[in-house]
Parts: C-alpha cells; sequence; structure tokens
C-alpha cells in the first residue's frame, strides 16, 4: 500500500473521529435563541385567556402587547455550538450564566418559576396604582403560636392600631416600634367586608425593637373587579412584568393604549411602577418581530443594546416606569414625538 494512500486512510480516520467526537463532546454552553412572544391581552397556546377580569366589563382591543421571552437549549456538543455561535439569530453564553455553580438545575427552574408568578402579583399592584385604586394592608399568613392566633385571619385588611388609621406598612410599624412587648393594643380590620376589632397583647420581634403582633402582612390594591393572570406556558424569570402591567390596564383603564398597533416589549416592574433592565433584549426584539410587532418597549437600561442590533422595521421606545410607558404609547396613538433609545 502507498505511502498516500495510507495517509489519506490515516486522515479519512481522524476526520471521522473527530466528526463521532464533536457531535459527542459535551460543553459548558448554553445557546439562546428567540422565545415564545405571546399577547397579553388574548389567549396563552392552550387557548385560555392569559389575562382574566372578572366583575367588571373588559376593554376588547384590536392591537396586541406582547410580553418576550429567550429560549435556551442546554446540553450542548461541541459542533451545536459552534453553529450557534454562527447564527446571528443565537447567542452562546456560559451555562453558569444561567446555571449558577452550588444550585441544581431543578432550583434554577423553581426561582425563575417563583420569579414569574412574583411579576405577576406586583404588575397588578402596579397597574392597579397606576390607575388610582388605593392600596390596602392585608394580612398574609398567622403563624402558629402567634399572638393574633384566632383574632385576625389570613386576608383581614388591616384598618387601623391603636386607633390610627392604616394604608402602609409605615402606619403599623411606627406604631409597633414604640411599644413594649407585652403591651395590649387595638386591631381594626375588615373581613369580607365587615368591620370588626380586637385586642392583641404584643410579643417580642426577632429582627427590630418594639413590639410585635405575629402577622405578615403584605400589600394590595382595593378594586371593584378581580384580576388572574394565567399562563400554561414554560416560562420564568421576572421580565414580563412591564407588559403584564400594560395588559391589565388595556382591559379595565378608561384610556385604549395600542391604537390598534403590535406592541411589544419586556422589563421587569416593582410596585412603584419601576422599570428594570433584563437579558436577551436582542433576541427578544428578534422574536417580537419575527411575529409582527412594529414597536417594542424597551428598558432604558438595555437601550445600548438594543441600539447595537435593532431589527429593520421596529421601532424603539424607551422607558423607565410604568408612568412613562403609558404617556409614552398614548403619545403613538397620537401622532406626537415619543422618547426613543
Amino acid at each position: 500500500m502507498s505511502r498516500r494512500v495510507v495517509t489519506m486512510i490515516t486522515a479519512g480516520v481522524l476526520l471521522l473521529l473527530l466528526g463521532v467526537g464533536g457531535s459527542q463532546l459535551p460543553v459548558p454552553y448554553v445557546a439562546l435563541s428567540p422565545g415564545p412572544t405571546l399577547d397579553t391581552l388574548g389567549n396563552d397556546t392552550g387557548g385560555k385567556e392569559i389575562i382574566q377580569i372578572a366583575g367588571q366589563t373588559e376593554r376588547k382591543s384590536n392591537g396586541h402587547l406582547n410580553l418576550t421571552t429567550v429560549g435556551v437549549r442546554d446540553r450542548l456538543d461541541l459542533f451545536t455550538a459552534f453553529r450557534a455561535w454562527l447564527d446571528r439569530r443565537a447567542s452562546v453564553v456560559p451555562r453558569e450564566e444561567i446555571y449558577p455553580p452550588g444550585k441544581s438545575d431543578q432550583e434554577v427552574d423553581q426561582e425563575t418559576t417563583q420569579q414569574f408568578v412574583d411579576s405577576q402579583d406586583t404588575a397588578e399592584f402596579a397597574a392597579l396604582g397606576e390607575l388610582g385604586y388605593p392600596q390596602q394592608v392585608v394580612i398574609q399568613s398567622v403563624p402558629k403560636g402567634s399572638p393574633s392566633t384566632g383574632k385576625l385571619a389570613e386576608k383581614d385588611v388591616v384598618t387601623s392600631i391603636e386607633g390610627k388609621p392604616v394604608r402602609g406598612y409605615e402606619d403599623v410599624s411606627n406604631v409597633l416600634v414604640a411599644l413594649a412587648p407585652g403591651t395590649e393594643v387595638t386591631v381594626g380590620y375588615s373581613r369580607a367586608g365587615k368591620p370588626g376589632s380586637t385586642k392583641i397583647v404584643t410579643t417580642k420581634p426577632t429582627d427590630r425593637k418594639g413590639a410585635a403582633v405575629g402577622v405578615v402582612l403584605t400589600l394590595r390594591r382595593k378594586a371593584p373587579f378581580q384580576v388572574k393572570i394565567q399562563l400554561d406556558e414554560s416560562i420564568g424569570g421576572p421580565s414580563a412584568g412591564l407588559m403584564f402591567a400594560l395588559g391589565i390596564m388595556e382591559k379595565v383603564g378608561p384610556d385604549e393604549l395600542t391604537g390598534g398597533k403590535f406592541i411589544a416589549g419586556t422589563g421587569t416592574i416593582d410596585r412603584d411602577g419601576s422599570v428594570g433592565p433584563i437579558g436577551g433584549i436582542q433576541l427578544k426584539m428578534i422574536g417580537a418581530r419575527d411575529k409582527g410587532a412594529v414597536v417594542f418597549l424597551v428598558p432604558k437600561d438595555n437601550c445600548a443594546d438594543a441600539l447595537a442590533r435593532p431589527p429593520a422595521g421596529l421601532q424603539l421606545i424607551k422607558v423607565g416606569t410604568l408612568h412613562e410607558a403609558v404617556v409614552a404609547l398614548k403619545a403613538l396613538k397620537a401622532g406626537q414625538p415619543v422618547p426613543s433609545c
């Protein structure tokens, strides 16, 4: 056998081994790509309405307010990672950016799922606040062994303490911090719409000075209707908060916001309406444009990344708060200038 034939056979075997190895050799990276883009004013892929309103007729809009997501492909081999790296519609990042060391995949998934649920509650609170509905201090739970056991109950609205009206956490804490443990206090409440009051002997708090009544409090908005967000998609993280809030406002607010346009966006939201930055902005814009969006709401701190590679035909609007987003959408509807990235 000639040297040339041996060389060719050897090269072929090496290429075969490289091909087999490249298709099986795992790499510590994940591939990110545009994920599902869903209209908060419509239904999920299972046909269920995403934002449901009970107790009030909701507005039917001809426009869209789409949340956007990023898809994650894990367990990459060398060749798949390389192909994704060459794809302008994908991004390859170290796996630890998505799945931090020291946490199992299940723990990460549970955290992102909880963030998604929390973002829905926060979006409702912010939206109803923007619409002017007052906040209430509500009992979230009464721990076992609490001095309030049998006196206060979950879902009670705290209306007063020691005769002083309660509208926020500070109204409760300002009274309790000045008291010694063992002091009896009178708490006014509303239960299922009926007023009541009770006397509670305070206990010593574990994390501050003063006294405590032994309940876990939360805030909610008082509105003449109920909001339920239901989404049967495997979506996690807090980045849909802004679009959920706008979707609620579109359905129950006094003004139509979309003007019939296909609007998409992203951004976390706090209870005070602040909009925060997110990851994967470029991929989310691609997914939105593919779906038909012509306008994209960008958190102000994401503008630099968004401008690095904006899809053609997609107008970028910069927002820092829910109120700014509402003002911008009204201006867009009226044909007036809007804040751009």
